[in-house]
């Protein structure tokens, strides 16, 4: 048979030097941001491993300065914040306390790691008592414009610790407009804005919510986050957020919306980042723990199918498995 009669793609694939040579998608450590649960608490050695989630922790913010040292020493590059408060109540004044939780670790890193980008995320749902992201009418509705105020609130109380992004995920109609005119406003026009911009009501949050002790007291959030079925929403729901200032889109879970990760590249030129979410890291967890997947190669490829739908950045709880791995 003619040699030139058919396609030989094998003749690529002979070798890891061809392979690499021709490698389309990479997962580089500035690609990668690694989630961190700070906590308040007294005990400035509280290190509490969170059972869904292997190998990450609650922890004070002594403790999370040392795991953080550890993995910028490895190349990280970048962090996201979420908060856990000593008291709740039912307006979330932890979230916007100017020594609240978020602010006192964000104040800590940006000292001991000044080349550390700091996202934090801006909710309301770790400081409720409640649960929810936003504040309940006496029905037990979020109500969407008066939560505005205390979201603009926290990102500006972030902002003034010393966040380089803040990030909102609480699904707020309106809530990106209001904390970039809040932001301007108190002096920080250059603060980029990552909006959750594609959140949707998930199964795969329940180990976050385990870690963040962030469950919903009654009802759950199908209110305010997307419906799964919906893919036309995202458009509109990301096109909403750019219009109001928005810097960075994401969407919220990445592996089972890799679909919405390439709707948005190929519809928007701004950066896109997915979240690679506590039960998507749980199920890779669990079938590695019980023999049934290589995890590393499982960790890598689930990471560059994400990549390769069209996310720029990666939030994921892998990030310092990554960075060991690249090295």
């Amino acid at each position: 048979m003619d040699s030139h009669a058919f396609f030989r793609g094998r003749r690529l694939r002979r070798s890891q030097t061809l392979r690499d040579l021709v490698r389309e998608t990479e997962i580089r450590p500035h690609d990668l941001i690694q989630p961190y649960f700070a906590v308040e608490t007294d005990d400035k050695n509280f290190e509490k491993p969170i059972a869904s989630m292997p190998g990450q922790s609650q922890l004070s913010v002594d403790k999370l300065a040392e795991r953080v040292a550890k993995a910028v020493d490895l190349g990280l590059r970048a962090a996201l914040l979420f908060g856990i408060p000593a008291e709740k109540d039912e307006v979330g004044s932890g979230g916007y306390a100017e020594n609240g939780i978020v602010q006192q670790a964000v104040r800590r890193l940006k000292k001991d790691f000044p080349a550390l980008c700091i996202v934090t995320d801006v909710c309301l749902c770790e400081y409720t008592s409640h649960g929810h992201c936003g504040l309940l009418s006496s029905q037990g509705e979020v109500k969407n414009d008066p939560t505005l105020d205390l979201l603009a609130k926290t990102a500006v109380s972030h902002a003034r610790a010393g966040a380089d992004i803040v990030a909102p995920s609480d699904m707020m109609d309106g809530r990106v407009l209001a904390i970039r005119q809040a932001l301007d406003a108190d002096g920080f026009k250059d603060l980029p804005v990552m909006s959750y911009a594609v959140k949707y009501a998930s199964s795969f949050y329940g180990p976050f919510r385990e870690a963040a002790e962030s469950a919903p007291a009654s009802g759950d959030r199908k209110a305010y986050q997307m419906d799964p079925p919906n893919s036309r929403e995202a458009l509109r729901e990301a096109a909403a957020d750019l219009e109001e200032g928005a810097d960075i889109l994401m969407v919220k879970p990445a592996m089972p919306y890799q679909d919405i990760i390439r709707l948005l590249r190929d519809n928007f030129d701004t950066p896109i980042a997915a979240y690679q979410v506590s039960g998507e890291f749980a199920m890779i967890k669990a079938a590695a723990a019980n023999g049934w997947i290589d995890e590393d190669r499982a960790i890598m490829e689930s990471l560059l199918g994400i990549k390769r739908a069209g996310a720029d950045i990666i939030i994921t709880y892998f990030a310092e498995d990554v960075l060991k791995m690249l090295q």
